[in-house]
Formats: C-alpha cells, structure tokens, sequence
C-alpha cells in the first residue's frame, strides 16, 4: 500500500531526477495523490528527520556566532513545543500569529504548529498594533506568538486572544514527549493565513491549505535546484510568503541545509564571506541585494555555490551579466505570488534569456489571457499570466483556497475558468516568458503602452538612482507621460545637475516614445513588506495636475524640457 510520505517522495525523486530536462518534466511530472488525510509535518518532515543527524537549519548572527540543529533535533524539539502549545489550549483549526524573527523558535513552533492541526498565520516583525488589530479580527487568531520585547504590541488591541512569546516556549525542551501522532488533517484543511503586501489596495487576506503549499513549493524546488545535502540561503524576511517558500518548504522537501544569515544592518562584503565560510551551494536574494553585491568586490569567488536565483521582482539583465563575469554563473530569475508556489522559471541547466522570468514549471498550466478581449494568447505575444483551471489536472494543486471573506476579489480573481495574477507578460517565440507589469501599472502615454518595469530598469543602472518608480503624469497633449520618482543613493544631491544626468541616460538608453519626461526626487511610499506603493504616486499626480496638491517645500519636478541639451531627441 502505497502512503502518503511514498507518493510524495516519488513526486520529488522524479523532480530531482529530471532537473536538467523541463521538458520531460512538463510531460512526466504530476501531483502527488497524498489520501483523505496529510501532515506535511509528520508525513514528510518527520519522514525524513527521525534519526536524522546531518544539519536541518543554521541560523548565523551577525556577531559570526551560529546555532545548528539536525533534522532529528528539529523533530523532536518540535513534539516538545507541539506538547507545550496544546497545554495551553491550541488545537486542530485554530489561528495562531507567528511574529517572530530569524531565530530557531520560529522554524520549532512552524512544525509544532502544524503538528497540532492549527493554522499559522506568519507575520512580520514589523507589523504595529493598528496591523495587529487587523490581522487578529479578519483573521480570527486564537494565539499570538511573539518575542518579549514586541508584546507590548498588543496591549490595548482588542480580541479573544492568548499571547505566548518565544521565551516561554523554552519550558518546553525540559518535556519528555513521544513522537506527536498525525492530527487527522485533510488535504483540504486550512494550514496558512498570509496576508498580502497591499501595494494597490488593503492586503487581501489568503488561505492555503495542507497541500497547496506543502505539496505546491515542489515546484519551488525544481526552480531553486536544491538538491539533498545542499545547504541553501535565501535573503528573505519572517512573515512574508517567500521566507516560507525559501527558508522552510522547499527545501526541506529537497533534505537540504537552511542557512539563515541574522543580520540587522546589510553589508555585502560579510554576506559573501559567510556564503563562502559556510559552503552554501545556492542562494536566492531579491533584486536590490544582488544590485548591492554587484557593487562589492565579488573578486573572492562565488566559493561552493552552484545555483544562484533571484526573486521576488524582475532583475535587470546588467546585474545577470555583471554576476556571469564575474563569477561564471547565471542569475535565474523565476515568477510566482502569495496566492500560489513558484509558477514560472527559469530552471538549472537550461538557457537563461536575460530579462525573462523563464518558462512554465512543471504542475503550473499558465496561460496568458489578453486582459481586453479574455481571449487566450497563443503563440508569440503578450496578456495577463492566468493558471488554467480546468486543464487535465483540474485546478491547479499550488493555487490558494481564495481570499478569507472576500467573495468579490475571489469572483475576480477566478473569473472564466481562470485564476488572474493581475500581472501582464509577453512570450516571444521559443515560450520565454518576460514581466512586463501589473494591470494597474501599465499605462498608454502618446498612444504607446508603458511599462514602468522597462523604464525602472534603465533608470536604476545610473549610479545616483536607488530606486525608482515611473507612473504616469497627466499630461494635456500626449494624455500622460512617464514621470520618473528617485530615491538618490548616497553621494548624490537632489540638484539640477543630478536631474539633468540621470535624464539624459535615460533618453541614451531608451526608445524616443518610452523616454522619461518629468523627474522629482522623493522619499517613495512602500508597503510593510518593503513594495512601493505606486498607487499612492499616481494618486498624488493626478492631485497635483488638478492642482489639489502641492509640492513639498525645497522639492521640484524637472522636466525635459527644461533642458536645451535633452531637445530634439
């Protein structure tokens, strides 16, 4: 008879085995039938933990000092907390908020959680009281699980709630516990309440279940290229739906090491010599840590690393070739949301177009939709990335249950037959599939379509620009131009010269209809999770046009035309 752990190792033993052949995956691959119940915990995790002594997790502080855990240890430590917590009443279904830090309690209490047949809901530490309130009444939390120093928190906040912090839970490593037995869980039982980043409107709020992403991040892996006895890194903070994809799911099913580098403050040159010290043998990062590694000295080598990856927005194909010179390896850019596992990229040993997220992973049936028409673009061209869901397989096993209490967003979002990202792309003719950016971004200036992605990218290769976010700027001839929102890096002054600088690399870089027309140095709105809120900017545009709005004192907008030089081009 085959069980549950069987079928997903079989799953995953053929994903590891086809790494290199997408192809054959696509056509081989299908998802794991796990029975009427499952536990990633205790059906896979605790599978492969038991007796288990090589390294589960490694958390690194900032001081070089680490803490190790194997597999084993991991298990364990996990039963005991799972015994503690049920002492103090969580059990099967209830919320629990998991406001914790890179440190060992927050993996323990993750597995002992689910061990208990109770619902995570990850949170940031960064999250204030006013985030706290919210979470805890639409998300119906029972338990808050915090460190001391953020308790305070929630005093004042109001609900039927018990708080239980990471110190307390060290009375739990005393308890002489049996393994914990399977909490019954079916594969349709809620695990994860994630609340999204909110970079348009109020954060959706959304439900996964025990196997949309237990199951759904084996096509996270496939992506990543984890492979057993790795030790991965990811650069990703708590709370947030990549730091479980990363630094918990994906590679566990793979039986790799996760290592955690606990940094406060960011330095490129201690992170390379802890990839080296530690042997990492891939490491995933976000667009903004690779732009700041490119700008260190990568001269030492990429030591033991074998697979580099980056995610969580579009990386410009500059650092990709930087990081390949210098290091003989290629960044592999990959796609996914909350909402679902990894869903396109670009995978090990294949052909890596820079620019271009990659191509569909294996499970994931994406299709573009032309977001007018809602007819299915085939071939070359360009609509909303969509997940079919009534292709052979049905829906698609990674999706999420929808979004907790709100039937209109979950009416829009799988509308037709489909589930919509809101996200548009292109596909050129050999299927790689590039971003191009989300509905609400993309704008018609003079007729053509703007993506501000395409414009940010160029902006942020000059050395003053940080960040930059285009929206566009209501304008009486051309309806609206790009306008161009700077955040300066250090050195630089928000002058006219500087102003002038980054304009006319703009206008050396881009196509005349795609040039930047307006510029203004500013402190750009950004979401909890570190999004910018670019909503908020074209919010403020249209006040400013409609004159409700004013400038800020000291700031201006430089424009184009203001320069003689930047005429006639």
């Amino acid at each position: 008879m085959t069980t549950a752990t069987d079928a997903y190792r079989s799953a995953r033993d053929l994903l590891l085995q086809l790494r290199t052949n997408p192809v054959a995956a696509h056509d081989r691959f299908t998802w794991p039938e796990v029975g009427a119940r499952f536990n990633w915990a205790v059906d896979w995790f605790d599978a492969v933990a038991r007796g288990n002594d090589r390294p589960a997790l490694v958390v690194v502080e900032e001081d070089g000092s680490a803490r190790q855990l194997s597999f084993d240890e991991m298990a364990r430590r996990s039963d005991q907390v799972a015994a503690w917590l049920a002492g103090r009443g969580m059990g099967r279904g209830d919320a629990v908020i998991v406001m914790l830090g890179n440190q060992v309690e927050l993996w323990e209490s993750m597995l002992a959680i689910m061990k208990l047949g109770a619902v995570i809901m990850p949170t940031t530490t960064a999250a204030g009281p006013g985030d706290l309130a919210d979470r805890i009444t639409r998300g119906s939390a029972r338990f808050v699980l915090c460190n001391p120093s953020d308790a305070s928190k929630l005093d004042g906040v109001p609900g039927d709630y018990t708080v239980l912090t990471s110190e307390s839970l060290h009375d739990a490593y005393d308890l002489d516990v049996p393994p914990h037995p399977h909490p019954g869980t079916a594969p349709s039982d809620r695990l994860l309440l994630y609340f999204t980043s909110g970079t348009t409107s109020r954060p959706k709020l959304v439900e996964h279940t025990q196997v949309s992403y237990p199951v759904g991040h084996l096509a996270t892996m496939y992506w990543l290229g984890v492979r057993p006895e790795d030790v991965h890194l990811n650069i990703s903070s708590p709370g947030w739906a990549k730091h479980a994809w990363s630094c918990f799911f994906a590679p566990w099913i793979a039986e790799a090491t996760i290592m955690v580098y606990n940094y406060a403050r960011f330095d490129a040159g201690t992170l390379l010599a802890q990839l080296r010290q530690r042997e990492v043998t891939s490491f995933c990062a976000p667009p903004t840590v690779w732009r700041m590694l490119i700008t260190s000295d990568l001269s030492g080598g990429p030591g033991t690393l074998r697979e580099v990856i980056s995610a969580g927005e579009p990386l410009n194909p500059e650092v990709i070739e930087q990081v390949r010179a210098a290091w003989g390896l290629t960044i592999r850019d990959g796609y996914g949301q909350t909402e679902t596992s990894a869903q396109v990229g670009n995978t090990p040993g294949t052909a890596v177009r820079p620019g271009s997220m990659g191509k569909p992973l294996p499970g994931l049936p994406v299709v573009l939709v032309d977001p007018i028409s809602n007819e299915r673009v085939e071939g070359v061209g360009e609509g909303e990335i969509c997940l079919d869901l009534s292709g052979p397989q049905g829906r698609p096993l990674p999706l999420m249950t929808g979004y907790q209490g709100d039937d209109e967003r979950n009416s829009e979002a799988m509308a037709d037959g489909l589930y919509h990202t809101g996200d548009i792309a292109g596909r050129d003719e050999d299927g790689y599939i590039t971003y191009v950016g989300r509905t609400d971004d993309v704008f018609k200036a003079s007729d053509y379509k703007i993506s501000p992605f395409e414009l940010e990218s160029v902006l942020i290769e000059h050395p003053a620009v940080a960040e930059a976010a285009v929206v566009p700027a209501p304008d009486p001839l051309r309806l609206a131009v790009p306008k161009a929102y700077v955040a300066l890096a250090p050195g630089y002054e928000p002058s006219e010269e500087t102003a002038f600088e980054i304009l006319k690399y703009a206008r050396e870089h881009l196509a005349p209809y795609l040039r930047v027309r307006r510029l203004e140095f500013y402190e750009l709105p950004k979401t909890i999770s570190g999004k910018i809120r670019r909503v908020e900017l074209r919010g403020r545009e249209n006040e400013l046009a409609a004159g409700s709005a004013q400038f800020e004192s000291g700031a201006r907008e430089w424009r184009y035309d203001d320069f003689p030089a930047l005429r006639g081009g």
